[in-house]
């Protein structure tokens, strides 16, 4: 019994080229208590392997975080398969904005600590004892309100893209980070403020929501479905669409275009510019903006240092990783003395 991804992400593209089927790029969570994450993961693998779905799957005992991509004709399978389980019948998806067929290569079903790493003891609040939901229409007002501090739960490679008219766009690297920061600012307003929230597609608010309410502010709200599902309602609605720039999504595709306003830059040359890149130096691959004329001009590398190794023969560049870890800016995305822009 195949429990594990065999192929390779080039045996993968040439097979999705070779069927020409759509796909739908799409998102879910779950806060869930389950007991055996190994018996359930393996499920999870075993049922969703035989749709070809393709993604990557966080499994622990607090829940499930899916961010993964289904066949089109597969797609009644996979959510009959979904109803099938009892905390995920009736689940939101939140549907990407745009579809690629490519933006997954492998199934990818782990068991973590958490769903969302959040650096706290699992018995310091009840993460289901969450704030309130608001849909786009009531979020938009609430985000008017002189009384209401809105905060982008999202780290700082993420905001610098897109983000809403007023938010405060803490410069963190992580969801813990934020957490600390957001109660030191706003410890004398627990009571007078209303805190509003919001991510990518709700999970980090969900946990964050909870961890504020048992830390004693008083009123609480969180954008339900995020960003991704904010953008399908202000279409489908015709609302005002209250959010600049792109949405950041943990993907091959990097980012979804939710307006045409362009509010970053080139970390390389300053231009008017929000498209993200690895750097091509995979001792290095750290994520950063680059414009299509730096990119020509540094083969799409982040450095003079990074250019010169990236035009090495590849059994070169095999020879001097070996033995080193990853530098820590991978982790650190965004954030390299090289990258003279970055804001």
């Amino acid at each position: 019994m195949q429990l594990y991804n065999k192929l390779s992400a080039k045996e993968r593209e040439a097979l999705i080229d070779q069927a020409g089927t759509e796909r739908l790029t799409l998102s879910f969570y779950t806060y869930a208590h389950i007991r055996n994450t190994e018996i359930f993961r393996n499920h999870l693998f075993i049922n969703w392997d035989k749709l070809e779905v393709l993604g990557r799957i966080y499994v622990a005992t607090e829940g499930v975080n899916a961010q993964l991509s289904v066949p089109a004709p597969n797609f009644d399978a996979f959510k009959e398969h979904l109803d099938s389980i009892s905390f995920f019948e009736n689940i939101r998806l939140n549907i990407a904005i745009e579809h690629e067929a490519k933006s997954f290569l492998k199934l990818k079903v782990k068991i973590r600590n958490k769903i969302v790493a959040d650096g706290l003891a699992d018995d310091t609040f009840d993460v289901t004892n969450k704030g309130v939901h608001v849909d786009a229409f009531k979020f938009n007002e609430l985000i008017e309100d002189p009384d209401t501090v809105l905060v982008d739960m999202r780290n700082h490679y993420e905001s610098e893209i897109g983000h809403f008219k007023g938010a405060v766009t803490p410069d963190v690297d992580t969801f813990r980070d934020s957490l600390d920061i957001i109660e030191e600012d706003l410890k004398d307003h627990k009571e007078d403020k209303k805190l509003v929230m919001y991510c990518t597609g709700g999970i980090r608010c969900e946990k964050a929501s909870a961890y504020y309410k048992h830390k004693g502010f008083k009123n609480v709200f969180q954008l339900e479905g995020g960003i991704i599902e904010y953008t399908r309602q202000v279409n489908e609605k015709g609302l005002e669409n209250k959010f600049k720039g792109k949405n950041f999504v943990f993907d091959h595709r990097r980012a979804e275009k939710i307006t045409e306003d362009v509010i970053a830059n080139c970390h390389q040359c300053g231009a008017v510019c929000d498209t993200h890149v690895n750097c091509a130096n995979e001792a290095c691959h750290l994520l950063f903006i680059q414009c299509e004329k730096c990119a020509e001009a540094m083969d799409t590398c982040c450095s003079t240092a990074c250019k010169e190794i990236n035009s090495l023969p590849y059994e070169e560049q095999k020879a001097l990783r070996k033995g080193k870890g990853n530098s820590n800016k991978i982790f650190k995305k965004g954030r390299s003395e090289v990258l003279k822009y970055k804001q």
